[in-house]
């Protein structure tokens, strides 16, 4: 092959790889745009992708997952700048139901100070509970956002275990996000769920909280 042939093919490789990526980028877009994430949680959709893995299972812009698969701490990735700080929430606008939101949004997952995408060195303000959507009340959406950080932020925020309630039902992401300056979700993801039978056993865990 020719020098310029070859050079021919590395030019037509790059440009799919980045016809790829627009579409990736688009497909965020869209999907959020699509099931409502956009406005029901933020108003402006990222155009990165937040990678969610439960396993050998991945949340996938509004793909179906049980609350038993995505019972333990997933792990999560995000095209991260080095230096930098980034916080992660995972959401859900359908509490109790998406036909009744009253307690829009629990908040199920909320770390902040997160060097890079190293999610376990990050500072965690909320602990993971997996996804308990009551019975009968349809799907419910989750959704995963990376914001990016002005800097290392000392967060006035409660911490919160996996046992405990409190101050998970009526959050706002929109709202803490303004409050700390974070300025808009830089990458993003959801998945959406119902009930299983997974469900009473994660109640439990917040009896009496």
């Amino acid at each position: 092959m020719s020098g310029f042939a070859r050079l021919f093919v590395v030019l037509a490789v790059l440009a799919l790889a980045v016809s790829v990526r627009g579409s990736d980028d688009q497909s965020v877009l869209a999907a959020m745009e699509e099931h409502g994430v956009v406005p029901d949680v933020i108003d402006t959709a990222p155009t990165d992708k937040v990678e969610v893995t439960y396993g050998l299972l991945s949340a996938s812009l509004g793909n179906e997952l049980t609350p038993t698969q995505v019972k333990d701490i997933p792990s999560v990735h995000w095209k991260a700048d080095d230096g930098s700080y980034y916080l992660l929430c995972m959401t859900d606008p359908d509490a109790p139901s998406r036909a009744n939101p009253v307690r829009r949004e629990f908040r199920h997952w909320l770390v902040g100070n997160i060097p890079g995408d190293k999610v376990d060195q990050g500072e965690t303000l909320t602990e993971y509970v997996g996804s308990g959507p009551p019975k009968d009340s349809g799907l419910h959406r989750y959704v995963f956002l990376a914001y990016k950080q002005p800097g290392k932020i000392s967060y006035e925020e409660p911490r919160i275990n996996n046992t405990s309630r409190d101050t998970r039902p009526n959050f706002s992401i929109k709202a803490f996000a303004l409050k700390y300056n974070l300025g808009n979700p830089v990458a993003g993801n959801f998945f959406q769920a119902q009930y299983d039978d997974y469900v009473p056993t994660l109640h439990a865990q917040f009896s009496g909280h």
